[in-house]
């Protein structure tokens, strides 16, 4: 990574804002006994990794309006990352993932841990049901590190509305995109399809991801009206292109790399851009194999490697790849046209781009 993470050591600072928070929900805790203890353990594993990328445009949204590089900033960052942990938890139950970062995900881990000590009913649904409270314990977390950063009260209040519709927009496209799934693309044409999953991508992931943790800095640090647009423009068109970015490596990712078995998002049914494409201008045989395929948790390495056949040879990457290049080139368009940014900030916000882009997790 570069300056943007690297340069002013985010990565351990954030590291640091978080282990503090752990400890004292910890201690929060206490009073219930030990079974809290792999509660709390399964939402420090995962906040213990992670690219830091949402702390990361909220610490330069609020550093390129001239915030000061402090502990406050630094824990306010750090509070995208608890919010981003929710998400992965609630996330990898409603997809029923197997892995998260190449460790067995919370649900299957709390279902393990039900069946090694022989407890009474159903290990998967003890499973589902501890990992949506570690979610809903995130939720939580998220709020109240955030509110006590130590930001200042008016900038706090200035981004509490942008924060709060974060948490509502992440809740509502995640419903938007189970019920893609539930109920199909058939009668769909290939407009349609492409834009359902843009409006999905923008509110699953894109806008959490990139415009609104930007914005949240941006307005804490009193922003002006015209820069708070021109930072959306560029939130919006970079967020499209991470999740783009995903979406290829969700399918064509080392897993040694991403820590999930490659061909993940093809077993889970994921409806993306990449498979719209592919749906559109494969040839009818291929088209089948592709549409059959998705969904099928059982879809061997060969089946998975057929379907990525399809993928290039139907144009679906190489369009795929055009978009995530676009939405680039987007970005930086609009960070031009933003006149009143710190020079380390716009460096940074700059930097962002092709760490959002360029990547192989």
């Amino acid at each position: 990574m570069t300056h943007a993470l690297d340069g002013v050591d985010l990565l351990p600072r954030v590291q640091r804002a978080l282990d503090e928070h752990i400890d004292a929900q910890r201690e929060a805790l206490a009073a219930l006994g030990e079974p809290m203890t792999p509660l709390v353990d399964s939402v420090a594993e995962l906040l213990a990794g992670g690219k830091r990328l949402r702390a990361a445009f909220l610490y330069w949204g609020w550093r390129a309006l001239g915030g000061a590089d402090d502990d406050a900033a630094v824990r306010a960052a750090s509070s995208m990352e608890v919010f981003q942990a929710a998400a992965l938890l609630h996330d990898d139950v409603m997809d029923n993932s197997d892995l998260r970062r190449g460790h067995p995900t919370a649900h299957r881990a709390f279902a393990a841990r039900h069946q090694a000590q022989g407890w009474s009913g159903e290990s998967a649904r003890f499973g589902h049901a501890a990992a949506i409270l570690a979610g809903d314990l995130c939720l939580c977390w998220t709020d109240e590190l955030f509110s006590s950063s130590g930001l200042p009260e008016a900038g706090l209040r200035r981004a509490r509305p942008e924060f709060d519709r974060m948490r509502t927009h992440l809740m509502g496209g995640q419903f938007l995109d189970m019920l893609e799934g539930a109920r199909g693309w058939h009668d769909l044409g290939h407009a349609e399809r492409l834009e359902r999953c843009r409006t999905v991508i923008r509110f699953k992931s894109a806008r959490y991801s990139v415009e609104q943790p930007l914005l949240i800095g941006a307005l804490a640090a009193d922003a002006t009206q015209d820069t708070l647009a021109g930072l959306a423009r560029y939130g919006a068109a970079l967020g499209e292109a991470f999740q783009l970015r995903d979406d290829v490596l969700g399918v064509f990712g080392d897993p040694g790399q991403t820590g999930k078995p490659a061909g993940d998002d093809l077993r889970e049914g994921k409806h993306t851009v990449l498979v719209a494409h592919a749906l559109e201008h494969a040839d009818p045989a291929d088209a089948r194999l592709l549409a059959d395929s998705l969904g099928d948790p059982d879809l061997g390495d060969d089946a998975v490697q057929e379907c990525r056949r399809v993928l290039v040879s139907s144009t679906a990457l190489e369009r795929t790849e055009a978009m995530v290049s676009d939405g680039a080139q987007e970005a930086v368009r609009a960070l031009d046209t933003i006149g009143d940014l710190t020079a380390d900030g716009r460096r940074a916000l700059a930097e962002l781009v092709e760490i959002c882009t360029v990547r192989a997790t």
